[in-house]
């Protein structure tokens, strides 16, 4: 009998089996049903926004036992869930199109705005390209896309080795990274004396 395949994400720059299930309540396209009447599975289980919402009062002491995550579609904002995103052990952003980039900014504004401590991943279409640029805005976990090898995925989380803007991930940018050696003789040659 064959064994059942085991979903793989990266999680703190290593391959990790992933014990959680991502509800999707339609298919791209398709209406989604109401929120509200939405069976939510037993286990580890990361709901839409609009279910956690919506089902706040039920799915609670499933939060608070670690047992529900939520995920944010981009089109919706991480500051309805203000209140709440200390109850969760996980929150995850959705990329529904490798183009669409409106997840770096909710998971930027996650950690940053909205001081959310917990893992955030990146789910969706993402892909190896995309992984160094999402662990400087805060991800810390990612569900690449199921017929990429994740193995080869992990790799584009060192494909730099230096940056050069501040972010989440580095508070300087890198010429206050840096030091220099400014003095009176280079002071009129060194664009940058005196800062």
């Amino acid at each position: 009998m064959p064994e059942a395949v085991k979903n793989l994400i990266i999680k703190h720059r290593a391959v990790v089996e992933d014990d959680w299930f991502v509800l999707r309540t339609a298919a791209e396209g398709e209406t989604a049903p109401d929120a509200a009447t939405v069976a939510v599975p037993a286990g580890k289980v990361i709901v839409p926004q609009a279910v956690w919402l919506a089902q706040r009062e039920t799915l609670a002491a499933r939060a608070a036992a670690g047992e529900i995550g939520v995920w944010i579609a981009s089109d919706e904002r991480p500051e309805a869930l203000r209140e709440d995103l200390g109850r969760f052990a996980l929150v995850a952003v959705d990329f529904p199109k490798f183009t669409d980039g409106r997840g770096y900014s909710i998971a930027y504004n996650l950690r940053t705005r909205l001081g959310y401590q917990g893992e955030l991943r990146a789910i969706g279409d993402v892909l190896r390209d995309q992984l160094f640029s999402m662990q400087r805005v805060g991800f810390d976990a990612y569900a690449t896309r199921p017929d990429r090898n994740i193995h080869d995925a992990l790799k584009g989380l060192t494909d730099f080795s230096e940056t050069y803007q501040a972010s989440v991930d580095q508070k300087l940018p890198l010429f206050r990274r840096h030091a220099r050696e400014v003095g009176a003789a280079n002071a009129g040659t060194d664009v940058g004396f005196g800062i």
